[in-house]
């Protein structure tokens, strides 16, 4: 297969006697100027002015049509601003001209205007056109006869038409290699070519593009996913108002033999689109050979004749002959696509050498299309990667509330190693983590990944905090002797009120208190996971109701502009200001404070990705609390019966005696018979009624169905079927088995 050379191989050969214009995009223009200077033929010998005006101002409106659209360039703005003086000021002079239909196009990136301005000034010429010569827009269109007066040989124009052709193929490239997404790519495509080389431009691209070596399961199917145009019209009407009232488009094209495509539009005002959306690429047909042949053609080959009916439809109207170039877009592997470059009458027809230029433009769009897709799913699997990584949604335990935060380090790489989580532990309690590894690339949130599920099974454990940091240093020095993180890890009791922490080089926490004070608890700092051989220490501090404690990683605090403990005292100093706005007797809302620390951050303080999770103690009163220790014995159920049905009254909840009597000694039943040490009965009334029951044996109880014969083995059946919800966790020291009753309504209260 014959690959097309880029711009930066050299100029492509240049066919011979071509008329090509200075952008090689067709004939090339003259100027107004010259146009003005040059007697017109056919004036007469008695040199009429009368005459010889309206010639110049027929010629001035020939320059002007073949500068603005023969050439495919946009018309210099210098040219136009000399044509009115020298062409008099009769309605000849002063009118638009047919060629002035350009002047409404949108302005152009400077880029895409290549070699405009030359042209007008290497048109110019002084002396008198040869005789014979007619209009002076045909003077200069004519490729094969002598050299124009003034503007060199024919061997110099069709050297300065291919190097202004190179810098528009190369300053086409650039547009379109701007591009970093897929839309970005295909309007660049669309910009860079209209006007400067077409009138108008489809682009149809695979539905849905293939990524990588994927390959198709089904039909291959074309979507338009883009047109452009150089003068789009509002309203269908002015169509038939231009050809002729009441007369259909097809059957207009036909009657005139070649429509002006230039009063089509591509898209209509509500939405109709005259080109198909939609073609399916069927296998063998004509579509799919020039496809697979991969150079671009005229409309006017026998293979584009057949394919663009069946790209674009058959109701579709097309310019004749060579106006229109139908090029593939080949990415690297197979054909992603195909664009259509079109010229209306008014402009001359594409040449040889512009299926080059049309090559070229191709495969650039192409190969940017094939890396855009390739980096869309690289992104898409980073952002699925990452957010798998962290908790959609935060458990809420109780006696605790949770907020949290995640910002990355930058949209355009949403991935890191910053994690947080909340963790629900038996006796009511919560871990709180909050951990980053070194980096913010997809190694690292892999690594995260592994490090945050270890930690889950650490805390299921309830192995205390220190322990855990122990076994996450050594799981990091398992996955690599550079894998490095820090770490802070908490365990917050309702009941006791109270929280235990352990750090492994991570940034302090920060505890506000109720009445508006923002304390940096001071907490052993210890080593990063991963150095290995080190202790970690764990201490324990009051957690008052109504307190806020932060956890973060060092983006909030750490970056460029600031040290981490300038930013540890600003953070400090923002709490303290948010709580005294809100009032010194109640705390800040939760949602509302996260919000407000993430504000603090400066344009140059988002180096690193940012993990942010707050938690408010709220705790249990001792009221709703009740503890009991049985001893291993046969009276253990009947005790504890009684217990629960002291406490039930104690609270009001006589309703629920029936119940909890019934699965508490079936709980308490089951731990008697495995436990050595006495056991454990606690319950807690929150929005629930919760009862734990622990023992010292390890071996967590399983359901099963009882057979008819069996004395036993319906209590934990009786509990599924009459408790809210139920569940057993092993411990260092043993298990606890717990259920939970939903409370009766006010209303049913005795």
């Amino acid at each position: 297969m014959t690959e097309y050379p880029t711009s930066q191989e050299g100029p492509q050969p240049v066919a011979s006697g071509g008329g090509t214009d200075e952008a090689g995009h067709g004939k090339a223009p003259i100027a107004a100027t010259e146009a003005v200077r040059t007697p017109a033929a056919g004036a007469g010998p008695s040199g009429d002015p009368g005459a010889a005006a309206a010639a110049a101002a027929s010629d001035v409106r020939a320059a002007r049509s073949a500068a603005g659209t023969g050439s495919g360039l946009p018309r210099p703005r210098g040219a136009a601003a000399d044509v009115p003086a020298a062409a008099g000021s009769g309605p000849a002079g002063t009118g638009p001209g047919p060629g002035r239909s350009h002047d409404n196009a949108r302005p152009r990136d400077p880029s895409d205007v290549v070699g405009a301005h030359g042209a007008s000034a290497r048109g110019a010429v002084t002396g008198p056109a040869p005789a014979g010569a007619g209009s002076g827009a045909a003077d200069v269109r004519g490729t094969g006869g002598p050299a124009v007066p003034g503007g060199g040989s024919p061997e110099a124009s069709a050297a300065r038409r291919e190097g202004d052709r190179l810098r528009f193929v190369g300053a086409a490239t650039r547009r379109i290699a701007r591009g970093i997404d897929l839309d970005e790519i295909v309007l660049g495509l669309c910009r860079a070519t209209v006007p400067t080389f077409s009138d108008a431009i489809l682009v149809y691209l695979r539905d849905p593009l293939p990524v990588g070596d994927e390959r198709p399961v089904g039909p291959v199917v074309l979507r338009l996913r883009r047109t452009d145009r150089l003068r789009p019209i509002d309203d269908l009407t002015d169509i038939s108002s231009t050809i002729g009232a009441g007369t259909d488009l097809a059957g207009a094209a036909g009657a005139t033999g070649e429509l002006d495509f230039s009063q089509l539009p591509l898209v209509g005002p509500q939405g109709d689109l005259p080109a198909a959306e939609l073609c399916e690429i069927r296998p063998g047909g004509a579509l799919a050979e020039v496809l697979r042949g991969v150079r671009p053609v005229f409309a006017s080959s026998a293979g584009a004749r057949a394919a663009l009916p069946e790209l674009l439809g058959v109701e579709h109207p097309l310019p004749r002959g060579n106006r229109a170039v139908l090029a593939p877009l080949r990415g690297r592997r197979r054909v992603i696509g195909a664009a259509v470059f079109l010229r209306s009458p008014e402009r001359p027809a594409f040449e040889q050498n512009d299926l080059l230029v049309a090559a070229q433009l191709a495969t650039h769009t192409a190969l940017g299309i094939d890396k855009a897709v390739l980096y869309g799913r690289e992104a898409y699997i980073a952002d699925e990667l990452q957010r798998t990584m962290l908790p959609d949604s935060l458990p809420q335990p109780t006696g605790v509330r949770l907020a949290s935060r995640y910002l990355p380090a930058a949209e355009t790489a949403r991935v890191g190693g910053d994690w947080y989580d909340a963790i629900p532990l038996p006796g009511s309690r919560v871990a709180l983590v909050v951990g980053d590894v070194m980096g913010h690339s997809m190694t690292s949130a892999a690594i995260m990944g592994q490090l945050r599920t270890t930690a889950q099974t650490l805390a299921q454990l309830d192995l205390p905090p220190a322990e855990v940091l122990h076994h996450l240093d050594e799981q990091a020095q398992r996955l690599g002797s550079d894998r490095m993180a820090t770490c802070m890890y908490a365990v917050y009791d309702p009941v006791a009120h109270r929280i235990t922490i352990a750090n492994a080089g991570h940034p302090p926490p920060v505890l506000l208190h109720l009445g508006g004070r923002a304390e940096v608890l001071r907490v052993p700092p210890g080593a990063p996971i991963g150095v290995g051989g080190v202790d970690f220490e764990a201490v324990e501090l009051d957690a008052p109701a109504g307190a806020t404690l932060l956890l973060y990683t060092d983006g909030l605090v750490e970056s460029r502009l600031r040290d981490v403990w300038t930013g540890i005292e600003q953070l400090r100093e923002r709490l303290a200001t948010t709580a005294q706005l809100t009032g010194l007797d109640h705390p800040p809302p939760l949602e509302a404070l996260c919000d407000d620390v993430l504000d603090m951050l400066g344009p140059g303080d988002r180096d690193d990705d940012i993990a942010l999770l707050a938690a408010r103690f709220d705790g249990i009163a001792p009221s709703d609390v009740a503890y009991w220790f049985l001893d291993p014995e046969e009276t253990a159920p009947g005790r504890a019966r009684r217990f629960a049905r002291r406490a039930l009254t104690r609270w009001g909840l006589e309703e629920l005696s029936d119940s909890l009597e019934l699965l508490v000694s079936e709980v308490v039943t089951n731990a008697v018979r495995y436990a050595e040490r006495p056991v454990t009965l606690r319950l807690l009334r929150t929005d629930v009624l919760r009862c734990e029951v622990g023992d010292d044996s390890p071996q967590l109880p399983r359901q099963r169905r009882a057979r008819d014969t069996d004395e036993g083995g319906r209590g934990l059946f009786l509990v599924n079927r009459l408790a809210r919800r139920w569940g057993a966790t092993r411990l260092s020291s043993g298990k606890v088995v717990w259920f939970e009753l939903p409370l009766p309504a006010p209303a049913e209260r005795r």
